[in-house]
This record gives structure tokens, sequence and C-alpha cells, in this order.
């Protein structure tokens, strides 16, 4: 699994760190920050959940 994250499209939300906040942080603008590009397998349902809640589509997760 890899995640990536646009961060010129993140309008800062924080569903992405809330649900999966081994995988997921915000700077301090609240804008997206990716913690883990490969995820750990436990984390992999959270990080699926946190990309499909994103509201702008800035977090994509692949695999």
């Amino acid at each position: 699994m890899r995640v990536t994250a646009d961060r010129e499209i993140c309008v800062g939300a924080g569903l992405c760190a809330l649900t999966a906040p081994e995988v997921f942080d915000q700077d301090d603008d609240g804008v997206v920050t990716v913690l883990a590009a490969e995820p750990a397998e436990e984390d992999g349902a959270a990080a699926r959940e946190a990309g499909a809640l994103c509201p702008s589509g800035a977090v994509r997760v692949v695999g």
C-alpha cells in the first residue's frame, strides 16, 4: 500500500489525522502531512477510510 496527499488541494478538515493518526498528521497551518507513505498492515484499513473520508480528495491510497 502506498499513501500520498496533495497538500495543494487539502482543505484542512483533519479527518485523515483523526481517522489514521499513525499515517497522517496536520502541520501548523492545518495542512495534511503523511507520516507513513507505506503504512504498516495494521494501519491499512484506517488509511483507506481516511482516503474515502477526505472531502477534498487530497488523500490517495493505492494498493
